[in-house]
């Protein structure tokens, strides 16, 4: 099974233009960091679990929800004694929680955790091919774009590898799956996942250089995309909901005070 995020479900997301896409990606990012409070970012998180679920993005928050949780809650616990303030609430040493930084670190934990789910609904509605012809539209050099674009091939790539040598070592009865064994494990595993990164790469610039990846001149595209009625909507949608954000918080709302 692929470690990758990518959902290969036809519907609205999918048809976009792939700068439309990295476009919604910033401007997602943006509303995330405007907002402050969990007040206005609990509507956001339903705005966007209904757009991941759309996208097919659901499968790829089930593998990560930990990671979104870790997230959170170290955010929660750091912001909480660092925001500072002067209403106290309770004290752990020379560190003291108060309600601004209660506040704060709720806010900044749901904050991160939405950017993450956001980066979760792109990766499932854009394909590598698509984010490189995306980036290479906005005016970014190929060999750029390109070298962008292989971090996200070859991340899902490490990770089958380390998959497969595990089945291997449990298919000739190393336990791999209880206590310090399961830790143990990985160290001999850093050899054959370094020598296959190596083989990789060393065929990868074979098959660039028999493909004339250093050719001058303008680079054609298997596809050919067009900016319709659905892409402008879709920017009109989020960049309406970025103004709301911005218009609020420059009226003083959405934002912690110490």
């Amino acid at each position: 099974m692929s470690t990758g995020f990518f959902a290969d479900r036809p519907g609205f997301f999918r048809r976009l233009h792939p700068v439309t896409r990295i476009l919604l990606l910033f401007l997602a990012f943006t509303c995330a960091l405007v907002a402050q409070r969990p007040l206005y970012l609990l509507p956001l998180w339903a705005m966007f679990l209904l757009a991941g679920w759309r996208a097919g993005a659901m499968p790829g928050l089930r593998r990560v929800w930990w990671l979104l949780l870790l997230v959170g809650l170290a955010s929660f616990g750091i912001w909480t004694f660092a925001f500072g303030g002067t209403e106290s609430i309770f004290s752990l040493g020379p560190f003291s929680a108060t309600r601004p930084g209660l506040i704060f670190g709720a806010g900044m934990g749901l904050r991160l955790g939405l950017m993450i789910f956001t980066g979760l609904i792109f990766l499932a509605c854009t394909p590598v091919e698509e984010f490189s012809q995306g980036l290479t539209s906005l005016g970014l050099p190929f060999a750029v774009s390109f070298a962008l674009s292989l971090s996200f091939r070859l991340a899902p790539l490490f990770g089958d590898t380390v998959r497969s040598i595990l089945d291997a070592q449990r298919a000739r009865g190393l336990k791999t799956n209880r206590g310090l064994s399961r830790l143990k494990t990985y160290v001999p595993l850093l050899a054959p996942v370094f020598a296959g990164a190596l083989r990789r790469a060393d065929l990868l610039a074979i098959a660039l250089e028999s493909k004339g990846f250093g050719r001058p001149g303008r680079r054609g595209s298997l596809y050919e995309w067009r900016v319709g009625f659905r892409d402008g909507l879709a920017l009109a949608l989020l960049f309406a909901v970025l103004a709301g954000l911005i218009t609020l918080r420059f009226w003083g709302y959405g934002g912690v005070s110490r």
